[in-house]
């Protein structure tokens, strides 16, 4: 896997390739103030989890030197 870094929306964030898309949905559907509150969500608590246009969940977690990472969360593998 190889790892993305990118600024988005003023802020330096990164992933691997199963965060891309949730990388690409923070930076190019969402507008500024939207993305920005998970964005100080992750600031305020260490981490903000977030849905996609295509149900796909994912995390947003700020790191010490105040850049971003994103990482997929699995499904939830329940029997029902």
């Amino acid at each position: 896997m190889s790892e993305h870094k990118r600024d988005v929306h003023g802020h330096t964030v990164s992933g691997e390739d199963d965060a891309l898309n949730g990388i690409n949905y923070l930076d190019h559907h969402l507008d500024y103030q939207e993305a920005e509150v998970f964005f100080d969500q992750a600031k305020r608590n260490g981490a903000a989890q977030f849905e996609d246009d295509k149900k796909k969940n994912y995390t947003i977690i700020r790191n010490q030197d105040a850049t971003y990472t994103v990482e997929r969360r699995k499904e939830s593998g329940g029997w029902f």
